[in-house]
C-alpha cells in the first residue's frame, strides 16, 4: 500500500525542476521529462525545499530518503541499498578502504531488493512520482529495468507496457505472476536493447501512453542516487571514488547529483569511474574520443544490460558533464576479466553477483593495478545485481508470460511492425489498461 501526500499536484510538491541549460524552473506534474525552452537537449534536475519536505515514512529502506526524492507518494515496504565494508575483497585487489553498496538479495546483510538490482530503486521512485491517474508508461529494457518495473507495478497496480529483447525474459521471474496491468512485449530473434528502445519511442506515441523517459526522468536518477545517500550516512562523509558499471550512465549521474546536494562546504565530489564491457562500450569510446562503438558487436558483451547504443553523453547535465565535474573516467574490461571478478566476489564475500557488477569490480581492480586508484583511497563500489542465484534457490519464482511476442525482422522495419502489432492487440483488448486491472 502506498501513502499519498494530501492533495498533491503541480505547485505543492516539495521540489522544483530546474533546466540544466537555461535554468528555467518548472512545477512538476509527475510526468514532465524535458524543458520547453529553445535550446540544446538538457536534463531537468530536482531542487528540494527542506521546509516542505515530507517526514521519512520509514526508518530504513528507499523512502527513508523521501525528502530527497521527487515523489508524491511513498511505498514504505520498498527496501533500499545496503552499504558495508569489504576488507577481504579490498585486500585481494589492493585497497585498504573499500566499501560496497550492495543492491540485491542478501538477507544477512539486510539486502532485500525484490528483483536483485538497484533498478528497484528507480522503479519505486518513478512510480511514486506519478500523478494519481497516470498514462500507461512505456519502458524499454535489456532486462533488469523491465523486471523492476514489472514487479513494482504489479504490487501497486500501475499500468505499463514493457519492451524487451527475447534474452531479457530469462531474468523476469517473480514470486507471483505479473498483474494484467503489466504488458510485456518480447522481441524475438536478433533484436537488441537498442531495438527495444527504438520500438518504445514509437509505442509512446499511442493514445494514453507515455515514455517513461529513462535518464531524462528525474525519478530514475534521484532513486538511483539513494545509493550515494546511503553511503554518506554509513561512512559519515562522501567517498573519494565511486565505481559503477554503466549502460546509459543514469545511475552514475544520479549518484553525482546526490553528492552535489549533500556535500558539506569544501568537500570534494566523488570521482566517478564508469565501467563498460568490451567489445561494445559506447561511453568508453565517446569519452576517449575513439569514434562510435561498432554496432555489430552489441550482442557480444557478457553484461547485456550495459549495451545502450544511445547513452546521454553530450546532453547538458549528462554523462560528459558529470565525468568532467568529478574528474572521472570511463574504464573498460572484457568478458574474461568479468567472469574472474564475479568468481572473486563470491569467494571473498560469499554471494553471487551479476555480470554488470563483475564488470565494475574487474575495472576497479585494473585501475588499482595501473595506479589510477590509490591503495588508501576511500572507494565505494556499487554492486548492482547480486544474490539472484541464491534467491532462485530460496524463493519459488514464476516466469513472466509475455503479453505479445513479435518476430524481429532483419530489414530495419522492426519498430514499425512492432507498433502495428501492439496497436492491433490493444484494439482487441478490453478498453484501456484500466480494464486490465
Amino acid at each position: 500500500m502506498s501513502r499519498v501526500h494530501p492533495q498533491v499536484h503541480a505547485g505543492n510538491r516539495h521540489y522544483s525542476l530546474i533546466c540544466s541549460s537555461c535554468g528555467a524552473r518548472h512545477e512538476d506534474d509527475g510526468l514532465i521529462l524535458d524543458c520547453s525552452g529553445p535550446h540544446e537537449p538538457a536534463f531537468l534536475r530536482t531542487e528540494y525545499d527542506s521546509t516542505r519536505a515530507p517526514a521519512p515514512h520509514t526508518t530504513s529502506g528507499l523512502f527513508r530518503h523521501a525528502g530527497l526524492l521527487p515523489v508524491a507518494r511513498a511505498f514504505p515496504d520498498a527496501p533500499g541499498p545496503v552499504v558495508h565494508r569489504a576488507d577481504r575483497l579490498g585486500s585481494r585487489i589492493g585497497l585498504n578502504r573499500l566499501w560496497v553498496a550492495f543492491n540485491g538479495h542478501w538477507p544477512e546483510r539486510g539486502a532485500l531488493l525484490p528483483t536483485c538490482t538497484f533498478k528497484d530503486l528507480e522503479a519505486y521512485t518513478v512510480l511514486g512520482r506519478l500523478p494519481a491517474d497516470p498514462p500507461v508508461l512505456v519502458i524499454p529494457s535489456a532486462g533488469n529495468t523491465a523486471a523492476a518495473f514489472a514487479w513494482a507495478a504489479t504490487r501497486h497496480q500501475v499500468p505499463c507496457l514493457i519492451v524487451v529483447p527475447a534474452p531479457a525474459l530469462d531474468g523476469m521471474r517473480f514470486p507471483g505472476p505479473p498483474d494484467p496491468c503489466v504488458r510485456i512485449v518480447v522481441l524475438d530473434g536478433g533484436a537488441t536493447y537498442s531495438d527495444a528502445i527504438a520500438c518504445a519511442d514509437l509505442l509512446a506515441r499511442l493514445p494514453g501512453h507515455q515514455a517513461e523517459g529513462g535518464a531524462r526522468n528525474v525519478g530514475r536518477r534521484d532513486g538511483l542516487g539513494t545509493v550515494m545517500l546511503a553511503a554518506a550516512e554509513t561512512l559519515g562523509r562522501l567517498p573519494q571514488t565511486y565505481v559503477q558499471a554503466v549502460g546509459s550512465g543514469t545511475g552514475a549521474i544520479g549518484a553525482h547529483e546526490a553528492a552535489r546536494r549533500i556535500r558539506s562546504a569544501g568537500e570534494p565530489l566523488p570521482r566517478l569511474l564508469m565501467c563498460q564491457n568490451a567489445p561494445f562500450a559506447p561511453l568508453f569510446e565517446a569519452w576517449h574520443r575513439r569514434g562510435p562503438a561498432p554496432a555489430d558487436r552489441e550482442r557480444e558483451p557478457l553484461a547485456r544490460e550495459l549495451t545502450n547504443r544511445r547513452p546521454p553523453f553530450t546532453v547538458r547535465g549528462g554523462v560528459r558533464e558529470a565525468l568532467a565535474e568529478s574528474g572521472g573516467d570511463v574504464l573498460c574490461v572484457d568478458n574474461g576479466a568479468t567472469l574472474a571478478a564475479m568468481a572473486l566476489f563470491e569467494e571473498t564475500e560469499g554471494i553471487d553477483i551479476e555480470p554488470g557488477a563483475g564488470v565494475a569490480l574487474a575495472a576497479l581492480a585494473d585501475a588499482v593495478r595501473a595506479g589510477h586508484v590509490d591503495r588508501d583511497e576511500l572507494v565505494l563500489l556499487n554492486i548492482t545485481g547480486g544474490g539472484r542465484a541464491r534467491r532462485a534457490r530460496e524463493i519459488p519464482l514464476v516466469a513472466a508470460e509475455p503479453w505479445l511476442r513479435v518476430p524481429w525482422p532483419e530489414d530495419g522495419d522492426g519498430p514499425r511492425r512492432v507498433a502495428e502489432q501492439v496497436s492491433l492487440h490493444l484494439s482487441h483488448a478490453p478498453a484501456g489498461m484500466e480494464a486490465a486491472r
